[in-house]
C-alpha cells in the first residue's frame, strides 16, 4: 500500500512516525510539502520521498491523505482533480464535509473523513471515521490501518456523527486539560510546590483514566466507590454539583457539536 500525504505538518508527522514504528516501509510513503525546509526535515527524519507540488509521481499511490488546514483545502484540491484516478482519499481536516471535498476534487467519491484528536501526536489518539458508500471494505481496512498508527479508530454510519464525535473526543482533551488546570490551581492554593502540583494532578488523571479503562463498571460506579458517605470526596462533589459542573460539561459538548455543524456550512462554501 503506497501512501502520499498532502501537507507535512504535525498530524502527518505523527502518522508517518506511527506507520514506520509499525513496520510500514519508508519507500512506500511520500509527502507533498511546499516548504523546502520542512521537506528536508521530513526526508532526514523519516527517509521518505518528498515533493514540492502534486504531480503524477507524487500521486502514484493507493491512498492520499489530505493533511492541510481546512481553510486551505479548496485551493489545495484544485491541482488534484486531473491527477486522481483510483486512489482512496482520506481527509483529516476538521469540519470539512465529504460532499464539499468531492466537489472540489472533481466528483471523486473514494473518500473517507477522519477526525483524530491531539493525543494522536503521541500515538494515544482516537479517530472517528466515516466513508462514502463507494468506498470498499478493503479500502475501509486500509484507512483503519493508516489511522491506527496513532491510536484506536471508531467508524460511524452517519457523517453528522463526526461533528458529535468531534465534540466528544476531538475537543475532549481540552476539557481534560481544563480539569487538570483547575486541580492544579487548587493544589497550588493548598500549598504544594509546582513539582508536586504537576505530579499530583497529572498522575491522578492518568491513574483514574487507566482504572476506568480496565474496569467493566461504568464511571458512575467507580465514582460512587470513592465517595464515602460524609467524607471528603462527598463534600467536594456536592459543591461541584451545586455549581453545575456536570450540566456545564454536557452543555459545553452540545455547544461544540452545534458549532461543528455551523463550521461545516462555512468551510464548504465556494
Amino acid at each position: 500500500m503506497k501512501i502520499t500525504f498532502l501537507g507535512g505538518g504535525n498530524m502527518a508527522n505523527a502518522l508517518i512516525g506511527g506507520l514506520l514504528n509499525n513496520g510500514f516501509p519508508a519507500n512506500e510513503i511520500a509527502v507533498i510539502e511546499i516548504g523546502a525546509e520542512n521537506r528536508a526535515t521530513l526526508e532526514r527524519t523519516f527517509g521518505i520521498r518528498c515533493f514540492a507540488e502534486p504531480d503524477a509521481a507524487a500521486l502514484y499511490c493507493d491512498a492520499l491523505l489530505l493533511a492541510v488546514k481546512p481553510q486551505q483545502m479548496r485551493e489545495a484540491c484544485a491541482p488534484l482533480q486531473k491527477l486522481l484516478q483510483h486512489q482512496l482519499v482520506i481527509s483529516v481536516a476538521a469540519g470539512l464535509r465529504l460532499s464539499d471535498l468531492s466537489r472540489w476534487l472533481g466528483g471523486h467519491d473514494k473518500l473517507v473523513r477522519a477526525m483524530p484528536n491531539t493525543p494522536a501526536l503521541i500515538g494515544a489518539g482516537v479517530t472517528g471515521l466515516y466513508a462514502l458508500p463507494s468506498v470498499s471494505e478493503a479500502e475501509r481496512l486500509g484507512a483503519e490501518r493508516i489511522m491506527q498508527a496513532v491510536g484506536s479508530t471508531l467508524w460511524v454510519n452517519d457523517e453528522a456523527q463526526i461533528d458529535a464525535l468531534t465534540a466528544i473526543s476531538g475537543s475532549g482533551p481540552a476539557y481534560v486539560f481544563l480539569f487538570i488546570e483547575s486541580l492544579q490551581q487548587a493544589a497550588t492554593e493548598l500549598g504544594f510546590s509546582p513539582r508536586q502540583v504537576r505530579q499530583l494532578s497529572i498522575e491522578t488523571v492518568l491513574g483514574a483514566a487507566r482504572l476506568a479503562a480496565l474496569s467493566e463498571e461504568p464511571a458512575s460506579a467507580l465514582r460512587a466507590r470513592v465517595t464515602s458517605k460524609g467524607g471528603t470526596t462527598e463534600a467536594a462533589l456536592q459543591v461541584m454539583t451545586e455549581r453545575g459542573l456536570k450540566d456545564a460539561i454536557v452543555a459545553g459538548v452540545k455547544a461544540a457539536n452545534a458549532r461543528g455543524a455551523e463550521l461545516g456550512e462555512l468551510l464548504g462554501k465556494d
